[in-house]
């Protein structure tokens, strides 16, 4: 057994760290009247963080998520990986 390569992944938590960032996220957007979708979308693809508000800190919580670790959860999920 100890000849063999043992694989660790934190993906998950990872993965569920992501997602209660966007769902607070989402909430705040949806609570502020915006289009929640697009203006994460255009934070993603420009990375600038006016897109988000700052109500109940989500700006700031947006900013702590990498967006190319989100990207892959994004297409992992969108392609039931």
């Amino acid at each position: 057994m100890l000849d063999k390569t043992m694989t660790f992944s934190l993906n998950g938590d990872k993965d569920q760290q992501m997602k209660q960032v966007l769902t607070a996220v989402y909430d705040a957007l949806r609570e502020k009247g915006y289009n929640p979708i697009n203006q994460i979308v255009g934070y993603i693809l420009s990375e600038d963080p006016t897109y988000i508000t700052t109500h109940n800190n989500a700006r700031s919580l947006i900013r702590k998520v990498d967006r190319d670790e989100l990207l892959r959860a994004m297409v992992r999920s969108y392609l039931n990986e």
